[in-house]
């Protein structure tokens, strides 16, 4: 299976504002979190390894490390990078209370620009969940390659989202979008986005990081009309800015159509979690 980013490469950088506005409670509340069979896999990485830090890149509201701390008690340090100041604050306030004897520290910029906090201490694990397709890939892979530690795998994850989910509801959902905002799909206030030309795997194979694993969860989802509507919130694609003064009008829609197709007030979505896990040729696996 190729994995390719389901938006579209950032040509400049994105700001803060430009992809998700201030939708990091959004964001929190309404986005599926990580499949527990991915992040045991992603434990079993440390396996071994008395003190790991982990480097989690375009963090959001830190999904993976607040799902990883539980799982791998034995983190010493976390590094939450993303260019979304609000969503930092909401990964730090989200992360306290299980952090225990883990540090975390914040870089607030893009991927490819991370500096460590704490020079010399190499991250064990870069993880990066549904954001890789935001930023500068072959960048970040450099990058990795030279802060992280020699044995240290990369983990990049996804499931696409309920633009790219293909069942009756999402469709339609696409399509009232569309008669709101145009046909393209909207990258936040930067337009639209043009179909990207290099999978992720193409990404790894000319890094230093070009031995590659493909690990695929099954995942069921049920969602009603409410969280649908909470998610698309916190999405670059139907965020409330870009509708303006019509976004009250295309929520009450967006209710209305929703239910209709609801089975028993449940709208079911069966997604696919990739990890892909790749590591510098002759490291352990």
């Amino acid at each position: 299976m190729t994995t390719c980013p389901d938006e579209p490469t950032a040509a400049l950088a994105p700001s803060d504002e430009e992809l998700f506005g201030t939708a990091a409670a959004e964001y929190a509340s309404y986005r599926p979190g990580v499949p527990d069979a991915a992040v045991h896999l992603l434990a079993a990485t440390l396996h071994g390894v008395p003190a790991p830090i982990l480097l989690d890149l375009g963090t959001g509201t830190a999904q993976v490390p607040r799902a990883l701390l539980p799982v791998v008690p034995r983190l010493a340090h976390v590094d939450l990078v993303d260019v979304n100041a609000g969503m930092l604050s909401q990964a730090m306030t989200a992360l306290e209370p299980v952090l225990g004897a883990c540090t975390a520290s914040v870089f607030a910029g893009e991927a490819h620009t991370f500096v460590p906090h704490l020079p010399g201490r190499r991250p064990e694990l870069v993880t990066c969940c549904r954001a890789f397709h935001w930023m500068d890939r072959p960048a970040v892979l450099a990058m990795a390659g030279r802060v992280a530690a020699p044995h240290a795998a990369v983990a990049i994850m996804g499931d696409g989202s309920l633009w790219t989910h293909d069942a009756d509801w999402t469709v339609a959902l696409r399509e009232l979008i569309q008669t709101y905002l145009g046909p393209g799909r909207r990258a936040g206030s930067r337009g639209t986005y043009t179909t990207p030309g290099r999978s992720y795997e193409d990404d790894l194979a000319t890094s230093a990081f070009s031995n590659v694993s493909e690990h695929r969860f099954p995942v069921a989802r049920a969602w009603t009309p409410e969280t649908v509507v909470g998610y698309l919130r916190s999405t670059s694609f139907a965020r409330p800015g870009l509708f303006a003064d019509r976004h009250e009008a295309f929520e009450a829609e967006a209710r209305r159509l929703l239910a209709a197709y609801a089975h028993g007030g449940v709208l079911r979505e069966d997604a696919v979690f990739t990890v892909l896990l790749a590591r510098k040729p002759g490291t352990a696996s």
